[in-house]
């Protein structure tokens, strides 16, 4: 028997800007390196630092379906996850299913990680990370080798995170329009209560991390514009 559906809200507005906000500085941070446009770069670099900082703070802080806490489970958990998965197909899910938020956690570290070398990467003609010259030149090395081949590791995870969203999609989970929206038609079997944050709380922490990112790292740049 096919379960009636409500529309539930399952996404806020910081989620979704920050989902929308990665996607479109990564693809700005790809062009502005292969143009050889590195202060743009920079600038995009530390747009997403601020991102991810709010991302990080929400995760803690923010509503239900954007908590670490609520996505973030115990390996036995996915595992049972995906043989039900197996068994009985894919189905909705509020917020992100176990292995989703894997791969939550997974994009945000690699990302990180990009952006840590990043401070301390040179191109070894024009442009320096911020942090170069605290580091030895070996060192500098490394850190701007890893820094492009940890980007090809990005890219194979983000392939795999539109092939996951592809299929979900096919099999009637429509995980992208909710990204858009922020709402969700669900079984009435799985609509439970969530508690989302204030906008207000989100604005206050980019503001604070805004700040921070553009007194220490974004006005060099600008000044260099």
């Amino acid at each position: 028997m096919t379960q009636n559906t409500v529309k539930v809200k399952v996404w806020d507005i910081p989620t979704r800007l920050f989902h929308w906000g990665m996607l479109c500085l990564l693809g700005g941070l790809w062009w502005t390196a292969e143009s050889g446009e590195m202060e743009w770069h920079q600038l995009l670099a530390y747009s997403l630092m601020i991102l991810i900082g709010v991302r990080l703070l929400w995760g803690f802080v923010g509503s239900d379906t954007a908590k670490f806490s609520q996505f973030i489970h115990s390996p036995r958990k996915v595992l049972r996850y995906l043989h039900k998965t197996k068994q009985q197909g894919i189905s909705a899910s509020v917020g992100h299913n176990p292995v989703g938020g894997y791969m939550v956690i997974a994009l945000i570290g690699i990302v990180s990680v990009q952006l840590v070398t990043g401070l301390f990467a040179t191109d070894e003609i024009f442009t320096e990370g911020p942090l170069y010259a605290t580091v030895s030149s070996d060192t500098a090395s490394w850190l701007t080798w890893l820094h492009k081949k940890n980007f090809d590791l990005l890219l194979i995870l983000a392939a795999i995170h539109v092939l996951a969203v592809g299929v979900h999609m096919i099999k009637g989970d429509k995980i992208l329009a909710a990204m858009f929206s922020g709402y969700k038609q669900l079984p009435e079997s799985q609509v439970k209560p969530l508690s989302f944050a204030p906008l207000l709380k989100a604005f206050v922490i980019a503001l604070v991390i805004g700040a921070l990112v553009l007194n220490y790292f974004m006005l060099p740049v600008i000044d260099m514009l």
